[in-house]
């Protein structure tokens, strides 16, 4: 049987990301532009060959322009150079509840493994096959070279190390 192939659908998908500041508060934002495809072995979405995902770092929003601007910057994305942030699965499992692959930020790529809860797969009102799932984790942004930060005169940092990621992926069946 012919693999199938699936589409994020990207107005009923979000992908987030939170992290702390100062240490007494989290801050949460989100890539506005994003992309990705799944192919499965066969039509249903139990067992997955790979996962491809593509974010657009200059679409990455926290509802403050200035704060946005810097983590566009050289401090942090560097999105001149590095214009996307990539993963690519390695082993999916739908069954466990995990998917284990290559996260790629800023030219560094590190095995990542995230939590998935599948909310299964139907067919909307307009004859659409969807399904869709949560993905969750947690990275060191600091393993990727995201290493600015700044002390207050309390001795805090302003920004935490540990990124908490959560994605709400709606995938379309493709023709």
């Amino acid at each position: 049987m012919a693999s199938t192939k699936w589409a994020i659908d990207p107005t009923h998908s979000e992908v987030t990301f939170k992290v702390k500041h100062l240490m007494i508060s989290t801050v949460t934002g989100n890539f506005k532009i994003f992309e990705g495809t799944v192919e499965t072995e066969t039509e249903e979405f139990s067992k997955v060959k790979n996962l491809e995902f593509k974010a657009d770092v200059k679409s990455v929003n926290t509802n403050n322009e200035d704060r946005d601007t810097h983590l566009k910057s050289d401090d942090f994305f560097a999105s001149e150079k590095h214009p996307n942030i990539r993963f690519t699965s390695k082993n999916f499992n739908v069954e466990t509840g995990e998917i284990k692959g290559e996260l790629t930020i800023k030219n560094t790529t590190k095995a990542v493994s995230l939590d998935i809860d599948f909310g299964g797969v139907v067919v909307d009102p307009y004859g659409q096959t969807k399904a869709g799932l949560t993905a969750t984790g947690k990275i060191s942004r600091k393993e990727f070279g995201l290493v600015w930060n700044s002390v207050t005169e309390a001795g805090n940092v302003v920004v935490g190390d540990q990124i908490r990621l959560v994605a709400e992926v709606q995938f379309i069946k493709q023709a």
